[in-house]
């Protein structure tokens, strides 16, 4: 199943890469590609493509697949860690953080790559507010953490509405809102260049610790007795979750439903083993927000908000699984 995952993955990207305002063919990608590696002529003799590729597809599409994967692994990641198949990446407060940080990114600074950092610092921040808030009790440690996490949430979402209240309704407020329901569209390098690192080192922890989150699934109780350290490995989930997650949010703003519908799909292909749900999970996060993507900026004249199709999409599938398994995990 990997395999044909990743042969999928691949497929996926070829297609993203010919589709767009300026269609190219394959011929014109395999020219493209033979002349960036051997600094051979185009075989088609159109130089164009260097900045279609280059410059706008080549960054938005690697943008896409770091983002989709962050958010699917964050997601089984978080659901195996929680023992709920109905949690999501953005439980503990992070996305209402980011958002928090990309409105005063707007506000207060200029360029995009300062929303992005703010967006980065307060989604970190308001996951470290749940954590401290979630020690004031020692009991159901993970239960009182999510609990925690609603009240960071509605805390970051009224600072939130107080901030757009305030705003330029001319310029300012229709920027914020915007950014909060995602796009891929300001894609670059410079924004991989910030992202890309912290995406990547939370999924490769989130990877390296795949055969304990089969342990994290269990009660409390089951854990201790089968790992003694299984509350470390714990955090460093819930910190490698965190860090891939606000990374990918501050990249594109707010994207719903993916990292709730993807390790529902990945159930479905290799079952509960985190040891091959997870690769799957990174694979398929992709493809999905690849296609997602792809739909958004062909579909119409004006670009669709990604949160828009995920939305539109992810609801419909999820209550198609939610009546077929009854909530189960399987």
């Amino acid at each position: 199943m990997i395999i044909i995952s990743s042969f999928l993955l691949l497929t996926t990207i070829l297609g993203s890469l010919c589709l767009g305002r300026y269609d190219l063919t394959l011929e014109q990608i395999f020219s493209f590609f033979v002349h960036v590696i051997t600094g051979t002529e185009y075989v088609t003799n159109d130089e164009f493509i260097d900045t279609v590729l280059l410059s706008v597809r080549i960054p938005r599409i690697a943008m896409a697949v770091l983002v989709g994967a962050a958010l699917a692994t964050a997601g089984v990641t978080s659901q195996g860690l929680f023992c709920n198949p109905l949690v999501s990446p953005h439980i503990l407060g992070v996305s209402a953080g980011a958002g928090f940080g990309a409105a005063i990114g707007i506000l207060f600074f200029d360029g995009q790559l300062a929303i992005q950092v703010m967006a980065l610092l307060w989604g970190l921040i308001a996951v470290e507010i749940t954590i401290l808030l979630s020690k004031v009790s020692k009991r159901s440690q993970m239960y009182v953490l999510v609990l925690a996490g609603v009240i960071v949430t509605a805390l970051f979402n009224a600072f939130l509405s107080l901030l757009k209240y305030t705003a330029d309704t001319e310029t300012e407020l229709p920027s914020i809102v915007f950014w909060l329901m995602g796009s891929l569209a300001g894609s670059s390098y410079e924004k991989l260049s910030v992202a890309a690192p912290l995406i990547l080192t939370g999924i490769i922890i989130m990877y390296l610790l795949r055969w304990k989150l089969n342990i994290m699934s269990l009660s409390e109780e089951e854990a201790l007795s089968l790992c003694r350290n299984i509350n470390l490995y714990k955090k460093i989930a819930i910190f490698a979750s965190t860090m891939a997650t606000a990374a990918a949010i501050s990249t594109c703003g707010i994207i719903g439903w993916v990292g709730l519908v993807i390790p529902h799909i990945g159930r479905m292909l290799v079952g509960t083993d985190h040891r091959r749900l997870l690769p799957i999970g990174i694979l398929l996060g992709g493809i999905y927000m690849l296609i997602i993507d792809d739909i958004a900026r062909t579909l119409t004249t004006v670009e669709i908000p990604l949160s828009i199709l995920t939305a539109v999409i992810g609801a419909p599938f999820f209550a198609y699984l939610l009546g077929k398994t009854g909530g189960r995990w399987s």
